[in-house]
């Protein structure tokens, strides 16, 4: 029932899809206080307190949701078409004629899903992901993501031989590297100037000789226009800077180049069962 449901709102315009999400992220933000809360004090945290962007933050968690029926479910030229323009391109075509692969980095930020798929349209991309804990969802997932020169491979030791296989083939790889690890896959590091327990996976990848690591972003455009894809290097890593503050640095210059548009809502600095806090 729920992949007929994906299948079917696929066909309604993108500005609809996240009219719709706008609602459904003003119902789960009034729904939810430790979720609400969880958003204030993010933001707050980062040093934002404008009442504008967190509702701009309170839509785009619902849209985020929303639009994936249109990412997930359209035939491939009509979700590429989405796509309004590759910002950074330049970055991608250097790494594949120097024979590397790519780390294509980005955080819970406008529509990741969206960069996956633009860039399968450039070479193989293999994605880390972890299995929902609804185990119902997870062939309605594996469907949604793993075509059109997608592969998944799960956060497992198996799946992390996945990814540097796909790097030794000079493939692309994938990874949402703010997502909160399980005990032993990290280390804690800041984060908007909060300890975050932070996956040391994916700073490992970065900095391989043989890949290039890219930020990247699928930035949401207004009234449902589509995506423009942002692509650009890691920053330079300052002496002083764990492999994890490093990345945990760019990311939040990613985010902070568009904050509406990040899942502030997301309880990013919890501790797992077995990580010490910092």
């Amino acid at each position: 029932m729920l992949h007929f449901l994906m299948r079917a709102t696929a066909a309604l315009p993108l500005r609809v899809l996240h009219a719709i999400g706008t609602l459904l992220g003003w119902l789960v933000y009034f729904a939810s206080p430790t979720y609400r809360r969880h958003l204030r004090e993010n933001l707050a945290g980062a040093g934002y307190h404008d009442a504008a962007l967190r509702r701009a933050a309170i839509a785009a968690a619902g849209r985020l949701v929303t639009e994936l029926p249109a990412v997930w479910f359209r035939p491939r030229a009509a979700v590429l078409s989405l796509v309004h323009g590759l910002q950074g391109e330049a970055h991608i075509d250097a790494a594949r004629a120097a024979g590397k692969g790519v780390v294509f980095l980005t955080a819970h930020l406008g529509c990741f899903e969206i960069t996956a798929q633009l860039a399968a349209a450039r070479m193989p991309i293999t994605v880390l992901y972890r299995p929902p804990k609804q185990t119902f969802l997870q062939p309605l997932i594996e469907r949604g993501r793993a075509q059109h020169n997608v592969r998944l491979a799960p956060a497992s030791l198996a799946g992390v031989r996945e990814l540097i296989a796909a790097l030794r083939r000079g493939e692309a790889v994938g990874i949402l590297p703010d997502q909160v690890p399980s005990a032993g896959e990290g280390e804690w590091a800041e984060f908007f100037g909060r300890p975050a327990y932070s996956m040391t996976l994916a700073a490992r990848l970065a900095a391989r000789p043989d890949t290039v690591a890219l930020l990247a972003f699928g930035e949401r455009l207004p009234h449902g226009a589509g995506y423009m894809v942002h692509v650009r290097p890691m920053p330079q890593r300052r002496a002083e800077e764990s492999p994890t503050r490093w990345l945990n640095r760019a990311l939040e210059e990613l985010i902070r180049a568009k904050p509406g548009q990040y899942l502030w809502g997301y309880n990013r600095y919890k501790a797992p069962r077995g990580a010490a806090r910092a």
